[in-house]
């Protein structure tokens, strides 16, 4: 630790310093360097002995001579412990072109294949069956099928990098520092008041007096416009509290100059300490993370703040190796505060001081820098070379508040590379950019320093390393980083797995399989059962801490876990048309060994002091194995993401297999992606967490939640083509207000891995084991239906040709079909509430009826819209509204069409037994006499209160399980249900556990898998116009034009999606009510058969001969596909444009819905047959028919 420094008060006495015939012999001592108190002379460099290897590594390095690059020969000589580990994904030159070429002729015939994992067990890995020797394989990743054609012109990404080579490099002739600042005309006159003041203190000898203050003034470096914006008794205080380090330095004896300097005001701070060049300091003040969390981080508008900092010129006094780093922090003055987003101008957006100080070179840089950063998601990274020196200045840009504590982390990433900043400036625009700009130098060349590559090299990895800090400034593992133990790329490597292994370490025990083996799985009360428990046993026994404390005491075997991770995953693309030469870390890689499975096993087990500790290193080889493609090793991205092999996963846990799983972590966020099937749909959620404790129980449900969510919507697809899927992205617990960030990142992270690069150097190729096209099918969710315009227009900037289908929910000036507004989810959910009133022969205007969600929701509104039972109590977030005699129809219909919530409901139509009661009242008397104590516990509690008059309940919001197994008995008097009817509108409203008793309790209910798919049915038809469009027929047909009017096709089609919203609907509840009294087993049991029962034939239809009977495609094509879309384009045109697996989809889902609904969940063996021979009735005088039959009976079988 530091030694404290002898305080100074404000009458400049210190605790060490009161003898004054002492001072002149402590100043002098100072001075001449001799800072030993005990007369021993200090190190130099000469006697300072290195420790290093006798290995002697050669490589190539550059040498500039007349500002020519020149290529020469240098001898590194590494530690032979410590030698760093770079980035694999860094571009390199290899010596000669010949070399390279029988390397990659040598190396395209190998394959990398990832391990298979066993499903029972997680913390198994099987051992592979290649016994040959490990390779390094550093240039066998050059990908064939990518084929770069002149000209191609890069599509927009989200990123903007300047690409390393010799057209790319840009001369700054300008010298200094690019600012200036305006002359202060009052300095020497402040100077003549500090050096008077500082002899009124006494603390410094009167003859030291005026140089002291001169080396402050004029050898430090530092600008006028500290000098004008201090006042005099703030900077002597600073110079005293400079020569207090010194007077300290000289007592301790140890020749260490240590100062700790720092002023914080309301508008500006000031902060200077020492500091040896190239070195991170882990346990000194961290001036540098302060700043990024009290200023950097929170920076917006008017609360923004820009920052310089440089390094003096000159060491210190008796200090070789010692420089003094100052920071000079000041709240920034915009001329125009609130620009437009999209504004560049930096005589707009621009801060007040930077206008002033700013030179004409800095401006135009920053103008192009800021160019870019406006139309991007992600950092703008820039390098410019300084004319007549090796000094680099790195500019990067990016949006407010993306990269929090990236200013800090970058010292450590510089410094890892063997460089050092002179100065530094981060620059805050009105328009929410931020702009960092840092020079950078090589260190002093000592033996120490020639590990490290030179700076012409080094600059190009380091700017390919901040994309990789831009995802996560600051990772669990940055200790190791910043002391050298472990690479930038080592440590997020530790840190993904750190996430990965939080999710997914198995600890439910030998107890769950025993009970999961007992239990059904295809008893929907049973699986919710042990869903339930499956939480409960999930306890904190690996806690994310305790992971972390695991991981952190292995390092090594991090080091040889992350280097088969690159060596699967690494891509060297550009062999000579990089313009830089290999690195010491790249040379490691020919040095160190890649170990293969059995050999990490065992070095894990040797290593290992416990069980625990091998579970968790354990499960670094499932990861590895489990990535199919990653952009890890892109050159530019915003976060991290994986497609991971689901078959990691325990099958008693998870006994749905998934068909794809997404895994993508940033700083301000994690998230999953998770699909049944090739072809599927869902919407993509954002949870919040209201506090620390929230957070930690929701990451420890994420997975769980997810795979629920998409299992569900895989029930609810039943009859679309699309399979369930779901997206949920978890914010972080610092970061609850980015959700807009965090979206953006989730969504262009993922599409890193779906589309083809086409911009090298920017979006090279990544490695794909996985091999097959992938496109996902997304909509909104909680917290991102404002999101969704911008996801469609990011896909079509980013060059995806399915860009029109990527989101549904979208504008409909994008081609979106909104679900509220045409009432599609309320279509379904009415189908079942009417059908219950015809089999029942109700008068639907005599029924009374109870809703939850109000008529400010979609669901809510459109349900009263379209109702026209008799309202007596509807819930919402407002509160509670009750009217025995029935509320005025007319006053709901007036709310539902403004969306308005019931406390805009006019109280004086309620009858004299009609209440409301809203959340924020407490003591509210009803007319029965009853007092509510408090308005919301009485709101979120109402609809299981007793004695209350309902004949039909319909949730059409309200959170999961508000009716549970604990809770249902309040709705049972006597063995029997006191509401009639339910149907379930709102997701998971009820439990199933509960709806069972509840329908054992004579309740007719129909549940929301069933009830709540018209929504689906909707966003799978928006989906399906825009795969048969193309680009100009879409924005013709399916686009609201600019003008608000809508294209007559638009409008023809949305009432076709409505009839077939209605007619699926009504198909499956004819099938349920059927089978149910054929069979008496309960409708919500009926409606999971029913969704297993489709789903497994429309997979199975998918793989048999039929679909290779053209007539038969044809015949099942012309049924399914909308009427509309068939006469606009032709079913050629379609078959041409929509994707081979999404056209089998729409053919296995309609014949497998429709053999369904017709013949049960449970068909006799010749039901199939005597189904597909009705069909082929039709077909019969066709070319080709006559080898039907066969197929048929092959499917059958």
């Amino acid at each position: 630790m530091v030694p404290d420094l002898p305080s100074v008060r404000e009458d400049g006495s210190g605790g060490g310093g009161g003898i004054d015939h002492t001072r002149k012999v402590l100043h002098d001592g100072i001075l001449n360097g001799n800072t030993n108190c005990n007369g021993v002379p200090p190190k130099t460099e000469a006697n300072v002995q290195s420790d290093f290897s006798t290995t002697k590594l050669t490589s190539y390095a550059p040498s500039v001579e007349n500002g020519a690059l020149y290529r020469t020969k240098h001898t590194f000589w590494p530690p032979l412990k410590a030698v760093p580990l770079a980035s694999y994904y860094k571009l390199h030159r290899v010596p000669s072109l010949d070399s390279l070429t029988a390397t990659v002729m040598a190396e395209q015939q190998n394959d990398v294949q990832a391990i298979e994992l066993p499903h029972s067990d997680a913390s198994h890995v099987e051992e592979p069956q290649d016994k040959s020797p490990p390779r390094n394989a550093v240039h066998n990743r050059i990908l064939e099928n990518v084929i770069r054609t002149p000209g191609r012109q890069p599509s927009p990404q989200p990123t903007h990098l300047s690409v390393p080579g010799p057209s790319q490099h840009r001369v700054l002739p300008e010298q200094g520092s690019g600012y200036v600042a305006p002359t202060f005309d009052g300095k020497d006159q402040q100077m003549d008041q500090v050096m008077d003041q500082i002899e009124e203190k006494g603390f410094i000898p009167p003859e030291f007096v005026e140089s002291e203050t001169n080396w402050f003034y004029n050898e430090l470096g530092i600008d006028d416009m500290y000098f004008q914006t201090e006042t005099v008794p703030a900077i002597v205080n600073h110079i005293l509290s400079l020569y207090a380090g010194k007077v300290a330095a000289f007592a301790r004896g140890d020749g260490r100059l240590e100062i700790r300097l720092d002023k914080e005001a309301a508008d500006h701070a000031v902060y200077i300490d020492t500091s040896k060049p190239g070195v991170s300091v882990i346990d000194g003040p961290r001036y540098e993370q302060r700043i990024d969390e009290k200023y950097i981080n929170g920076s917006v508008g008017d609360s923004s703040y820009r920052v310089e900092s440089f390094r003096s010129g000159s060491h210190l006094p008796g200090e070789k190796d010692q420089q003094l780093r100052c920071y000079f922090v000041y709240k920034c003055q915009f001329a125009h505060p609130n620009p437009s987003l999209e504004e560049t101008n930096l005589d707009i957006i621009g801060d007040k001081r930077f206008l002033q100080k700013a030179t004409q070179n800095t401006r135009d840089i920053y103008q192009e820098v800021m160019t870019h950063a406006v139309d991007r998601t992600g950092p703008v990274i820039e390098m410019f070379e300084m004319e007549g020196s090796r000094e680099k200045r790195l500019v990067i840009a990016y949006r407010q508040g993306s990269a929090m504590g990236l200013f800090s982390a970058l010292s450590d990433l510089y410094h890892y590379y063997g460089a050092t900043s002179s100065r530094k400036y981060i620059e805050q625009f009105s328009n929410g950019i931020t702009i960092m700009s840092i020079y950078l130098r090589p260190l002093a060349q000592t033996p120490a320093s020639m590990k490290h590559p030179p700076i012409e090299a080094s600059i190009h990895q380091i700017m390919k390393e901040v994309s990789l800090l831009y995802c996560i400034p600051q990772n669990k593992f940055q200790g190791h980083f910043a002391s050298g133990r472990l690479s930038l790329q080592e440590t997020i490597y530790a840190h993904c797995v750190w996430v990965f292994v939080g999710h997914f370490l198995n600890r439910l025990g030998s107890e769950y399989t025993s009970l999961a083996s007992i239990l059904d799985p295809n008893n929907s009360a049973h699986v919710e059962m042990l869903s339930k428990i499956k939480r409960r046993l999930r306890t904190e026994t690996f806690t994310s801490d305790y992971i972390l404390e695991i991981i952190n005491k292995y390092p090594d075997l991090v080091r040889a876990l992350y280097l088969v991770f690159a060596n699967t995953h690494y891509v060297q693309t550009r062999g000579e048309q990089d313009d830089f030469l290999p690195t010491l870390s790249y040379l490691r890689l020919k040095v160190d060994p890649v170990l293969d499975d059995s050999q990490l096993k065992d070095r894990i087990s040797k290593s290992v002091v416990n069980e625990h500790d091998e579970m968790v290193m354990t499960a670094f080889r499932v990861f590895n194995s489990a990535v199919l493609k990653t952009n890890f090793y892109t050159p530019t991205k915003v976060a991290l993401s994986f497609r991971l092999k689901p078959s990691f996963l325990p099958e008693v846990e998870y006994p749905q297999p998934l068909y794809g799983m997404f895994l993508v972590i940033s700083s301000e966020f994690r998230g999953f992606h998770l699909r049944f099937r090739d072809i599927a749909r869902g919407g993509i959620r954002i949870v919040k967490s209201r506090n620390k404790e929230a957070y930690s129980i929701n990451a420890r449900s994420l997975f769980d939640e997810n795979y629920n969510l998409a299992n569900t919507q895989q029930r609810k697809n039943k009859d679309i083509p699309e399979g369930g899927s779901k997206g949920v992205i978890l914010l972080d617990v610092h970061h609850q207000d980015k959700v807009r960030v965090a979206f953006e990142k989730y969504i262009d992270s993922i599409m890193d891995l779906l589309l083809k690069p086409v911009s090298p150097g920017i979006k090279d190729p990544i490695v794909d084991l996985h091999g097959q096209e992938e496109i996902l099918f997304m909509g909104p969710d909680e917290n991102t239906a404002d999101l969704v315009n911008w996801a469609t227009e990011h896909a079509r900037k980013r060059g995806a040709s399915w860009w029109k289908s990527f989101f549904t929910g979208k504008s409909p000036k994008l081609g979106g079909i909104p679900h509220d507004a045409y009432g599609m989810t309320t279509l379904s959910v009415r189908e079942y509430v009417v059908g219950i009133y015809r089999k029942l022969n109700l008068d639907e205007t005599t029924v009374r009826k109870l809703q939850t969600g109000g008529p400010d929701g979609d669901l809510g509104s459109n349900e009263i819209l379209l109702g026209r039972e008799k309202y007596t109590a509807i819930v919402d977030g407002a509160g509670v509204l009750v009217d025995p005699q029935g509320l005025d129809r007319t006053e709901l219909l007036r709310l539902a069409k403004q969306r308005a919530m019931i406390s805009k409901y006019d109280a004086s139509k309620l009858s004299s037994d009609g209440y409301r009661v809203l959340v924020d009242e407490t003591n509210v008397s009803l007319p029965s006499g009853e007092v509510v104590d408090n308005g919301m516990v009485f709101r979120n509690t109402f609809h299981l209160r007793r004695g209350q008059p309902f004949d039909t309940f319909v949730p059409c919001g309200g959170r999961p399980e508000s009716i549970d197994l604990s809770t249902v008995h309040k709705l049972i008097v006597d063995g029997k249900s006191t509401i009639p009817y339910i149907v379930e509108g709102a997701n998971l409203f009820i439990t199933q556990d509960a709806k069972l008793r509840l329908e054992k309790a004579g309740c007719i209910l129909y549940k929301d898998a069933s009830a709540n798919k018209g929504g689906v049915t909707s966003s799978s038809l928006e989906v399906l116009a825009s795969l048969s469009f193309d680009d100009a027929g879409f924005v013709e047909n399916m686009c609201i034009r600019a003008d608000g009017t809508a294209p007559a096709f638009y409008d023809a089609y949305v009432k076709e999606v409505q009839e077939t919203i209605k007619r699926n609907a009504a198909l499956e509840f004819e099938a349920i009510w059927r089978e149910h009294q054929q069979t008496g087993i309960p409708r919500s049991t009926l409606s999971d058969t029913l969704s297993i029962a489709i789903t497994k034939l429309d997979e199975e239809l998918q793989k048999t001969e039929l679909w290779n009977n053209l007539i038969l495609r044809t015949s099942v094509l012309e049924d399914a596909l909308p009427k509309l879309l068939l006469e606009k384009i032709g079913l050629e045109l379609i078959v041409q444009r929509v994707p081979d697996n999404y056209l089998r989809s729409i053919f296995g889902s309609y014949l497998a819905s429709r053999f369904v609904y017709e013949h049960g969940s449970s068909p006799s063996q010749f039901a199939f047959f005597e189904f597909m021979s009705k069909r082929m009735a039709r077909l019969n005088q066709q070319p080709g028919s006559q080898n039907l039959t066969s197929h048929i009976n092959g499917a059958g079988a």
